[in-house]
Protein backbone atom coordinates (compact mmCIF):
# COMPACT_ATOMS: atom_id res chain seq x y z
CA UNK A 1 0.00 0.00 0.00
CA UNK A 2 1.13 3.61 -0.61
CA UNK A 3 1.55 6.03 1.88
CA UNK A 4 -2.11 7.67 1.13
CA UNK A 5 -3.47 4.49 0.58
CA UNK A 6 -2.21 3.63 4.42
CA UNK A 7 -3.75 6.85 5.86
CA UNK A 8 -6.92 6.25 3.84
CA UNK A 9 -7.37 3.14 5.62
CA UNK A 10 -5.94 3.79 9.16
CA UNK A 11 -6.34 7.43 9.95
CA UNK A 12 -3.31 10.20 10.59
CA UNK A 13 -2.02 7.43 13.30
CA UNK A 14 1.42 6.62 14.54
CA UNK A 15 0.77 2.91 14.11
CA UNK A 16 0.23 3.33 10.26
CA UNK A 17 3.39 5.76 10.05
CA UNK A 18 5.05 2.08 11.60
CA UNK A 19 3.08 -1.07 10.55
CA UNK A 20 4.86 -3.96 8.91
CA UNK A 21 4.69 -4.63 5.03
CA UNK A 22 0.64 -6.13 4.69
CA UNK A 23 -0.88 -6.15 1.01
CA UNK A 24 -4.67 -5.68 0.79
CA UNK A 25 -6.85 -8.44 0.29
CA UNK A 26 -8.93 -9.30 -2.65
CA UNK A 27 -12.99 -8.58 -2.40
CA UNK A 28 -15.15 -11.23 -2.52
CA UNK A 29 -16.42 -11.66 -6.40
CA UNK A 30 -17.42 -14.83 -6.34
CA UNK A 31 -19.97 -17.85 -4.16
CA UNK A 32 -18.63 -19.88 -1.62
CA UNK A 33 -19.06 -22.62 0.44
CA UNK A 34 -17.49 -22.66 3.60
CA UNK A 35 -18.00 -24.07 7.28
CA UNK A 36 -17.85 -20.78 9.08
CA UNK A 37 -18.06 -17.56 8.24
CA UNK A 38 -16.89 -14.59 10.15
CA UNK A 39 -18.13 -11.36 9.85
CA UNK A 40 -15.42 -8.65 10.77
CA UNK A 41 -11.94 -8.51 10.81
CA UNK A 42 -10.93 -7.08 13.84
CA UNK A 43 -9.15 -8.31 16.69
CA UNK A 44 -11.70 -10.90 17.59
CA UNK A 45 -12.84 -11.67 14.14
CA UNK A 46 -9.32 -12.21 13.24
CA UNK A 47 -8.41 -14.62 16.45
CA UNK A 48 -11.92 -16.24 15.62
CA UNK A 49 -10.53 -17.64 12.06
CA UNK A 50 -6.96 -18.31 13.26
CA UNK A 51 -8.01 -20.80 15.53
CA UNK A 52 -11.13 -22.35 13.62
CA UNK A 53 -8.83 -22.55 10.59
CA UNK A 54 -5.91 -23.90 12.74
CA UNK A 55 -8.30 -27.17 13.77
CA UNK A 56 -8.72 -27.59 10.08
CA UNK A 57 -12.20 -25.81 9.22
CA UNK A 58 -12.69 -24.35 6.06
CA UNK A 59 -13.22 -20.59 7.30
CA UNK A 60 -13.76 -17.33 5.10
CA UNK A 61 -13.51 -13.84 6.64
CA UNK A 62 -15.35 -11.08 5.59
CA UNK A 63 -14.59 -7.19 6.46
CA UNK A 64 -16.25 -4.22 5.02
CA UNK A 65 -13.17 -1.96 5.16
CA UNK A 66 -9.68 -2.57 6.22
CA UNK A 67 -8.69 -5.66 8.56
CA UNK A 68 -8.35 -3.55 11.90
CA UNK A 69 -9.26 -0.45 10.40
CA UNK A 70 -11.77 0.61 13.71
CA UNK A 71 -10.83 0.47 17.02
CA UNK A 72 -8.81 -2.89 16.48
CA UNK A 73 -5.68 -0.42 15.01
CA UNK A 74 -6.33 2.30 16.89
CA UNK A 75 -6.42 2.08 20.39
CA UNK A 76 -3.54 2.90 22.94
CA UNK A 77 -2.18 -1.01 22.34
CA UNK A 78 -2.95 -1.98 26.45
CA UNK A 79 -2.79 -5.35 27.06
CA UNK A 80 -4.12 -5.83 30.49
CA UNK A 81 -5.63 -8.49 32.83
CA UNK A 82 -9.59 -8.96 33.95
CA UNK A 83 -12.01 -7.02 32.00
CA UNK A 84 -13.58 -3.46 31.39
CA UNK A 85 -16.40 -3.82 34.18
CA UNK A 86 -14.56 -3.25 37.96
CA UNK A 87 -13.68 -6.10 39.46
CA UNK A 88 -15.67 -5.36 42.65
CA UNK A 89 -18.84 -4.91 40.53
CA UNK A 90 -18.17 -8.28 38.83
CA UNK A 91 -17.70 -10.37 42.12
CA UNK A 92 -21.06 -8.41 43.43
CA UNK A 93 -22.86 -9.50 40.28
CA UNK A 94 -21.31 -12.86 39.96
CA UNK A 95 -20.18 -14.06 43.17
CA UNK A 96 -16.69 -14.36 43.97
CA UNK A 97 -15.80 -18.04 42.94
CA UNK A 98 -17.44 -17.10 39.77
CA UNK A 99 -15.34 -14.44 39.07
CA UNK A 100 -12.32 -15.71 39.37
CA UNK A 101 -12.63 -18.06 36.91
CA UNK A 102 -13.83 -15.29 34.88
CA UNK A 103 -10.76 -13.12 35.57
CA UNK A 104 -8.61 -16.81 34.91
CA UNK A 105 -10.11 -16.56 31.16
CA UNK A 106 -9.11 -13.26 30.47
CA UNK A 107 -5.81 -14.30 31.67
CA UNK A 108 -5.99 -16.88 29.53
CA UNK A 109 -6.53 -14.20 26.46
CA UNK A 110 -3.65 -11.80 28.18
CA UNK A 111 -1.11 -14.84 27.48
CA UNK A 112 -2.65 -16.01 23.99
CA UNK A 113 -1.57 -11.60 22.82
CA UNK A 114 1.86 -12.20 24.73
CA UNK A 115 2.56 -15.40 22.88
CA UNK A 116 1.85 -13.72 19.40
CA UNK A 117 3.47 -10.61 20.47
CA UNK A 118 6.94 -12.29 20.83
CA UNK A 119 6.88 -14.79 17.77
CA UNK A 120 5.84 -11.42 14.98
CA UNK A 121 7.74 -8.33 13.78
CA UNK A 122 6.84 -4.74 14.72
CA UNK A 123 4.45 -5.87 18.25
CA UNK A 124 7.06 -4.59 20.28
CA UNK A 125 5.62 -5.71 23.93
CA UNK A 126 6.89 -3.76 26.73
CA UNK A 127 5.74 -4.74 30.16
CA UNK A 128 3.55 -3.21 32.60
CA UNK A 129 0.49 -1.31 33.68
CA UNK A 130 0.76 1.14 36.31
CA UNK A 131 -2.59 2.36 37.35
CA UNK A 132 -1.98 5.42 39.09
CA UNK A 133 -4.10 7.75 41.80
CA UNK A 134 -4.13 11.27 42.14
CA UNK A 135 -5.84 11.10 45.16
CA UNK A 136 -4.68 9.60 48.56
CA UNK A 137 -7.02 7.45 49.63
CA UNK A 138 -5.13 4.80 50.90
CA UNK A 139 -8.21 2.38 52.19
CA UNK A 140 -9.81 2.34 49.18
CA UNK A 141 -6.42 1.74 47.48
CA UNK A 142 -5.40 -0.91 50.04
CA UNK A 143 -8.44 -2.50 50.10
CA UNK A 144 -8.87 -2.72 45.54
CA UNK A 145 -5.53 -4.46 45.81
CA UNK A 146 -6.41 -7.09 48.38
CA UNK A 147 -9.37 -8.00 46.13
CA UNK A 148 -7.35 -8.55 42.56
CA UNK A 149 -4.55 -10.35 44.24
CA UNK A 150 -7.71 -12.82 45.67
CA UNK A 151 -8.62 -12.89 42.00
CA UNK A 152 -4.91 -13.92 41.29
CA UNK A 153 -3.79 -10.95 39.72
CA UNK A 154 -0.05 -10.66 39.73
CA UNK A 155 1.01 -6.72 40.96
CA UNK A 156 2.28 -4.63 43.44
CA UNK A 157 1.24 -1.92 45.77
CA UNK A 158 3.43 0.91 44.97
CA UNK A 159 3.95 4.05 47.38
CA UNK A 160 3.79 7.64 46.57
CA UNK A 161 7.25 8.16 46.60
CA UNK A 162 8.21 5.25 44.62
CA UNK A 163 5.60 6.56 41.59
CA UNK A 164 7.42 9.92 41.78
CA UNK A 165 10.32 8.53 41.24
CA UNK A 166 9.53 7.33 37.89
CA UNK A 167 6.92 9.64 36.93
CA UNK A 168 7.90 13.16 37.80
CA UNK A 169 4.29 14.56 38.32
CA UNK A 170 3.04 16.41 41.86
CA UNK A 171 -0.20 15.38 40.63
CA UNK A 172 0.53 11.16 41.56
CA UNK A 173 0.24 9.64 44.55
CA UNK A 174 -0.33 5.65 44.93
CA UNK A 175 -0.58 3.17 42.08
CA UNK A 176 -0.82 -0.93 41.37
CA UNK A 177 1.82 -1.80 38.98
CA UNK A 178 0.07 -5.21 37.01
CA UNK A 179 3.09 -6.69 36.49
CA UNK A 180 1.89 -9.19 33.95
CA UNK A 181 0.32 -6.07 31.70
CA UNK A 182 1.81 -5.00 28.91
CA UNK A 183 1.70 -2.63 25.67
CA UNK A 184 1.70 -3.60 21.82
CA UNK A 185 1.58 -2.14 18.50
CA UNK A 186 -2.27 -3.24 17.81
CA UNK A 187 -2.25 -2.86 13.88
CA UNK A 188 1.03 -4.99 13.51
CA UNK A 189 -0.73 -7.95 16.12
CA UNK A 190 -3.79 -8.13 13.98
CA UNK A 191 -1.82 -8.10 10.84
CA UNK A 192 0.35 -10.96 11.99
CA UNK A 193 -3.11 -12.61 13.13
CA UNK A 194 -4.65 -12.15 9.78
CA UNK A 195 -1.14 -13.85 8.47
CA UNK A 196 -1.34 -16.76 10.92
CA UNK A 197 -5.19 -17.27 9.76
CA UNK A 198 -4.12 -17.62 5.94
CA UNK A 199 -1.16 -19.92 6.85
CA UNK A 200 -3.83 -22.68 7.80
CA UNK A 201 -6.16 -21.66 5.63
CA UNK A 202 -8.63 -19.14 6.06
CA UNK A 203 -9.72 -16.84 3.77
CA UNK A 204 -9.87 -13.45 3.95
CA UNK A 205 -11.79 -10.56 2.12
CA UNK A 206 -11.26 -6.84 2.39
CA UNK A 207 -13.88 -4.44 1.72
CA UNK A 208 -16.67 -7.01 1.44
CA UNK A 209 -19.92 -5.71 3.54
CA UNK A 210 -22.11 -8.43 4.80
CA UNK A 211 -25.29 -6.78 2.77
CA UNK A 212 -28.10 -9.11 4.83
CA UNK A 213 -28.43 -12.45 6.76
CA UNK A 214 -30.91 -15.37 6.83
CA UNK A 215 -29.90 -17.49 9.35
CA UNK A 216 -32.99 -19.93 9.12
CA UNK A 217 -32.11 -23.59 8.61
CA UNK A 218 -28.73 -26.20 8.86
CA UNK A 219 -27.13 -23.54 5.71
CA UNK A 220 -27.00 -19.67 6.92
CA UNK A 221 -26.80 -17.32 3.50
CA UNK A 222 -25.04 -14.34 3.65
CA UNK A 223 -25.19 -12.04 0.66
CA UNK A 224 -21.96 -9.70 -0.11
CA UNK A 225 -22.07 -6.98 -3.09
CA UNK A 226 -19.99 -9.09 -4.95
CA UNK A 227 -21.01 -13.11 -3.69
CA UNK A 228 -22.57 -14.65 -2.04
CA UNK A 229 -21.78 -17.79 0.92
CA UNK A 230 -23.37 -20.58 2.67
CA UNK A 231 -21.79 -21.53 6.01
CA UNK A 232 -22.96 -24.13 8.54
CA UNK A 233 -21.69 -21.59 11.51
CA UNK A 234 -21.63 -17.33 11.74
CA UNK A 235 -20.04 -15.12 13.66
CA UNK A 236 -20.44 -11.67 14.30
CA UNK A 237 -17.60 -9.80 15.62
CA UNK A 238 -18.40 -6.35 14.40
CA UNK A 239 -18.71 -3.53 16.76
CA UNK A 240 -21.37 -0.58 16.41
CA UNK A 241 -20.98 -0.85 12.88
CA UNK A 242 -23.28 -4.32 12.82
CA UNK A 243 -26.32 -1.90 12.78
CA UNK A 244 -27.04 -2.26 8.95
CA UNK A 245 -27.07 -6.06 9.57
CA UNK A 246 -28.20 -6.59 13.50
CA UNK A 247 -29.82 -3.45 14.31
CA UNK A 248 -30.69 -5.29 17.63
CA UNK A 249 -27.07 -6.48 18.23
CA UNK A 250 -25.51 -3.05 17.68
CA UNK A 251 -28.30 -1.06 19.57
CA UNK A 252 -26.81 -3.07 22.69
CA UNK A 253 -23.45 -1.02 22.66
CA UNK A 254 -22.74 2.29 23.08
CA UNK A 255 -20.42 4.20 20.76
CA UNK A 256 -17.90 5.80 22.50
CA UNK A 257 -15.03 7.78 20.18
CA UNK A 258 -11.47 8.27 21.92
CA UNK A 259 -9.05 10.51 20.54
CA UNK A 260 -5.41 10.09 20.74
CA UNK A 261 -2.30 11.99 20.14
CA UNK A 262 1.49 11.23 19.50
CA UNK A 263 4.14 13.83 20.07
CA UNK A 264 6.96 14.89 18.28
CA UNK A 265 10.05 13.31 19.59
CA UNK A 266 10.50 15.03 22.67
CA UNK A 267 14.52 13.63 23.28
CA UNK A 268 15.90 13.21 26.57
CA UNK A 269 13.24 15.46 28.35
CA UNK A 270 11.08 12.38 28.13
CA UNK A 271 13.16 9.85 30.00
CA UNK A 272 13.35 12.88 32.79
CA UNK A 273 9.83 12.83 33.22
CA UNK A 274 8.49 9.29 32.48
CA UNK A 275 10.70 6.54 33.46
CA UNK A 276 8.52 3.61 33.26
CA UNK A 277 8.55 1.40 29.70
CA UNK A 278 5.03 0.39 29.68
CA UNK A 279 1.28 1.10 30.06
CA UNK A 280 0.19 4.36 32.60
CA UNK A 281 -3.21 5.27 33.21
CA UNK A 282 -4.40 7.90 35.93
CA UNK A 283 -8.35 7.83 35.26
CA UNK A 284 -11.21 5.37 35.66
CA UNK A 285 -12.73 7.17 32.87
CA UNK A 286 -11.37 7.87 28.85
CA UNK A 287 -8.73 10.95 29.98
CA UNK A 288 -4.89 10.03 30.20
CA UNK A 289 -3.56 6.86 29.24
CA UNK A 290 -0.15 6.75 28.02
CA UNK A 291 2.59 5.47 26.99
CA UNK A 292 5.94 5.98 25.18
CA UNK A 293 6.37 4.72 21.58
CA UNK A 294 9.03 5.39 19.35
CA UNK A 295 11.61 5.84 21.81
CA UNK A 296 10.91 9.25 22.88
CA UNK A 297 7.29 9.75 21.76
CA UNK A 298 4.32 10.36 24.38
CA UNK A 299 1.23 8.43 22.60
CA UNK A 300 -2.23 9.47 25.44
CA UNK A 301 -5.62 8.90 24.80
CA UNK A 302 -8.93 10.88 26.37
CA UNK A 303 -11.57 13.30 26.00
CA UNK A 304 -13.99 10.76 24.71
CA UNK A 305 -16.92 11.57 23.32
CA UNK A 306 -20.54 9.28 22.15
CA UNK A 307 -21.00 11.16 19.07
CA UNK A 308 -17.44 11.31 17.06
CA UNK A 309 -15.65 14.47 16.20
CA UNK A 310 -12.45 15.81 14.06
CA UNK A 311 -9.75 14.40 15.98
CA UNK A 312 -7.68 17.78 15.47
CA UNK A 313 -10.52 19.49 17.74
CA UNK A 314 -9.02 18.02 20.56
CA UNK A 315 -5.23 18.16 19.41
CA UNK A 316 -5.03 21.41 22.48
CA UNK A 317 -7.03 19.55 25.37
CA UNK A 318 -4.88 16.44 25.47
CA UNK A 319 -1.34 18.90 24.92
CA UNK A 320 -2.87 20.86 27.98
CA UNK A 321 -3.38 17.29 29.68
CA UNK A 322 0.27 16.68 29.25
CA UNK A 323 1.41 19.87 30.77
CA UNK A 324 -0.55 19.77 33.46
CA UNK A 325 0.57 16.44 34.62
CA UNK A 326 4.43 16.77 33.05
CA UNK A 327 4.68 20.66 33.21
CA UNK A 328 8.73 20.25 32.76
CA UNK A 329 7.92 19.01 28.99
CA UNK A 330 6.51 22.51 28.25
CA UNK A 331 4.58 22.90 25.45
CA UNK A 332 4.72 19.53 23.11
CA UNK A 333 4.10 19.23 19.39
CA UNK A 334 1.89 16.80 17.68
CA UNK A 335 2.70 14.86 14.65
CA UNK A 336 -0.24 12.24 14.75
CA UNK A 337 -4.01 12.88 15.53
CA UNK A 338 -6.45 10.31 15.27
CA UNK A 339 -9.82 8.96 16.93
CA UNK A 340 -10.94 5.79 16.89
CA UNK A 341 -14.81 4.33 17.97
CA UNK A 342 -15.66 1.28 20.11
CA UNK A 343 -18.92 -0.46 21.51
CA UNK A 344 -18.84 -0.22 25.35
CA UNK A 345 -22.15 -2.36 26.71
CA UNK A 346 -24.23 -1.62 30.09
CA UNK A 347 -22.06 -3.62 31.70
CA UNK A 348 -18.67 -3.15 30.57
CA UNK A 349 -18.67 -6.81 29.93
CA UNK A 350 -18.05 -8.56 26.49
CA UNK A 351 -20.97 -10.24 24.77
CA UNK A 352 -19.93 -14.17 23.90
CA UNK A 353 -22.46 -16.66 23.09
CA UNK A 354 -25.09 -18.19 20.83
CA UNK A 355 -27.68 -15.83 18.89
CA UNK A 356 -29.18 -18.45 17.74
CA UNK A 357 -28.19 -22.34 16.17
CA UNK A 358 -25.24 -21.83 14.11
CA UNK A 359 -25.29 -17.79 14.75
CA UNK A 360 -22.57 -16.59 17.44
CA UNK A 361 -21.87 -13.06 18.82
CA UNK A 362 -17.77 -11.98 20.17
CA UNK A 363 -18.90 -8.20 20.67
CA UNK A 364 -18.87 -5.61 23.46
CA UNK A 365 -15.19 -5.32 24.08
CA UNK A 366 -15.13 -1.74 24.44
CA UNK A 367 -12.48 -0.59 27.07
CA UNK A 368 -10.81 -3.36 27.51
CA UNK A 369 -10.49 -5.17 24.28
CA UNK A 370 -7.11 -6.35 23.30
CA UNK A 371 -7.12 -9.84 25.72
CA UNK A 372 -10.81 -9.98 26.03
CA UNK A 373 -10.97 -10.29 22.17
CA UNK A 374 -8.54 -12.99 22.37
CA UNK A 375 -10.16 -15.09 25.01
CA UNK A 376 -13.57 -14.51 22.87
CA UNK A 377 -11.51 -15.79 19.55
CA UNK A 378 -10.89 -18.56 21.35
CA UNK A 379 -13.70 -19.27 23.22
CA UNK A 380 -15.89 -19.15 20.38
CA UNK A 381 -13.81 -21.79 17.90
CA UNK A 382 -13.78 -24.52 20.89
CA UNK A 383 -17.74 -24.03 21.34
CA UNK A 384 -18.02 -24.41 16.94
CA UNK A 385 -15.92 -26.93 16.89
CA UNK A 386 -15.48 -29.14 19.85
CA UNK A 387 -18.95 -28.26 21.39
CA UNK A 388 -17.22 -26.66 24.72
CA UNK A 389 -19.90 -24.86 26.91
CA UNK A 390 -17.43 -22.31 28.21
CA UNK A 391 -19.44 -19.24 26.64
CA UNK A 392 -21.90 -20.00 29.07
CA UNK A 393 -19.85 -18.25 31.62
CA UNK A 394 -20.87 -15.13 29.84
CA UNK A 395 -24.55 -15.81 30.45
CA UNK A 396 -24.98 -13.71 32.93
CA UNK A 397 -24.29 -10.35 30.69
CA UNK A 398 -27.32 -10.24 28.58
CA UNK A 399 -27.72 -8.34 25.52
CA UNK A 400 -28.99 -4.99 27.11
CA UNK A 401 -30.15 -2.41 24.62
CA UNK A 402 -28.34 1.06 25.46
CA UNK A 403 -30.96 3.82 25.50
CA UNK A 404 -30.07 5.02 21.58
CA UNK A 405 -30.11 8.69 21.57
CA UNK A 406 -30.61 9.33 25.19
CA UNK A 407 -28.62 6.49 26.39
CA UNK A 408 -25.64 8.64 24.39
CA UNK A 409 -26.34 11.84 25.59
CA UNK A 410 -26.77 10.26 29.12
CA UNK A 411 -23.17 8.65 28.22
CA UNK A 412 -21.97 11.53 27.80
CA UNK A 413 -23.33 13.60 30.32
CA UNK A 414 -22.27 11.25 32.96
CA UNK A 415 -18.64 11.52 31.42
CA UNK A 416 -18.37 15.21 32.27
CA UNK A 417 -19.51 14.63 35.55
CA UNK A 418 -16.60 11.95 36.22
CA UNK A 419 -14.49 14.32 34.99
CA UNK A 420 -15.66 16.92 37.45
CA UNK A 421 -15.74 15.20 40.59
CA UNK A 422 -12.24 13.68 39.72
CA UNK A 423 -10.89 16.95 39.10
CA UNK A 424 -12.42 17.90 42.37
CA UNK A 425 -10.69 15.05 44.23
CA UNK A 426 -7.52 15.83 43.20
CA UNK A 427 -7.84 19.24 44.28
CA UNK A 428 -8.18 18.54 48.06
CA UNK A 429 -5.99 15.82 48.25
CA UNK A 430 -3.30 18.37 46.46
CA UNK A 431 -4.55 21.17 49.31
CA UNK A 432 -4.18 18.17 51.47
CA UNK A 433 -0.89 17.47 50.95
CA UNK A 434 0.23 20.98 51.02
CA UNK A 435 -1.54 21.50 54.74
CA UNK A 436 0.45 18.59 55.29
CA UNK A 437 3.25 20.00 54.43
CA UNK A 438 3.37 22.77 55.97
CA UNK A 439 2.30 21.50 59.57
CA UNK A 440 6.01 19.70 59.49
CA UNK A 441 7.71 22.84 58.19
CA UNK A 442 8.00 24.55 61.77
CA UNK A 443 9.28 21.32 63.04
CA UNK A 444 11.63 21.25 60.16
CA UNK A 445 12.72 24.52 60.49
CA UNK A 446 13.57 24.14 64.41
CA UNK A 447 14.84 20.88 63.05
CA UNK A 448 17.50 22.82 60.83
CA UNK A 449 18.18 25.42 64.12
CA UNK A 450 19.08 22.90 66.52
CA UNK A 451 21.52 21.54 63.69
CA UNK A 452 22.93 25.24 62.59
CA UNK A 453 23.92 25.98 66.33
CA UNK A 454 27.46 23.93 66.53
CA UNK A 455 28.05 24.71 62.88
CA UNK A 456 27.94 28.17 63.87
CA UNK A 457 30.21 27.47 66.83
CA UNK A 458 32.97 25.87 65.25
CA UNK A 459 33.16 28.35 62.66
CA UNK A 460 33.97 31.24 65.50
CA UNK A 461 36.35 29.02 66.78
CA UNK A 462 38.04 28.65 63.88
CA UNK A 463 38.10 32.54 63.04
CA UNK A 464 39.78 32.79 66.61
CA UNK A 465 42.83 30.28 65.74
CA UNK A 466 44.28 31.73 62.57
CA UNK A 467 46.92 29.42 62.77
CA UNK A 468 44.86 26.54 62.62
CA UNK A 469 43.08 27.72 59.40
CA UNK A 470 46.75 28.60 57.69
CA UNK A 471 47.82 24.82 58.51
CA UNK A 472 44.70 23.23 57.12
CA UNK A 473 45.22 25.68 53.75
CA UNK A 474 48.93 24.37 53.50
Amino acid sequence: MTDDQTTAAYGNTWYAATKVDASPRPALAFDLDVEVCIIGGGLAGLTTAREIAGRGWSVVLLEAGRLAGSASGRNTGFVLPGFGADADKLVERVGFERAKSLWALAQAGLDYVREMASSAPGIDPQNGWLYVSKTDNSDDFVNYVALLGELGCEIEGWSTERVRSVLRSERYFYAINYLRAFTIHPLNYALALAAAAERDGARIFEDTPALSIDPSGVRKRIVTPGGRLRADHVVLCGNVALNGLMPRVAGTLLPVTTYVITTAPLGERLAQAVGYAGGISDSDHADNHYRVVGGDRLMLSGRATTWPRDPRRYVKALTGDIKVTYPQLGDVAVDYAWAGTLGLTIHRMPQIGELGPGVWLASGFGGHGLNTTAMAGNIIARAIVDGDLTWRQFTPFELVWAGGVFGRAAMQVRGFIKRLKSATAERRAKAREAARRRALTPAHEAETAEHAAPCHQEAADSAAAPGDSEQAGA
